[in-house]
């Protein structure tokens, strides 16, 4: 059988932003709590732009703290579950 992978190279995948790199010498706790961090201080930023009636700006910081967030929540232990189809 003959033919090319479909699967993209990890080289194509999009890096994260400089500033959610961790340093390399950072455990996984303590990136994952500058990242909550993070996350709490545009989450700030996001209020104080919607008090003032811009929405766009506040929009884009809850877009970028939900990223944080969610990248937080990717780091330590992770757990595979496989099902197994019934036959």
């Amino acid at each position: 059988m003959t033919g090319t992978s479909t699967l993209p190279s990890p080289s194509a995948r999009p890096l994260p932003p400089r500033s959610l790199v961790g340093a390399a010498g950072s455990s996984d706790p303590e990136r994952r709590q500058q990242l909550l961090d993070r996350a709490a201080a545009l989450d700030s930023q996001a209020k104080a732009a919607a008090e003032q009636g811009d929405t766009d700006e506040a929009a884009r910081l809850i877009l970028e703290s939900l990223e944080c967030e969610r990248r937080a929540g990717g780091l330590g232990p992770q757990v595979l579950q496989l099902i197994k189809p019934r036959g």
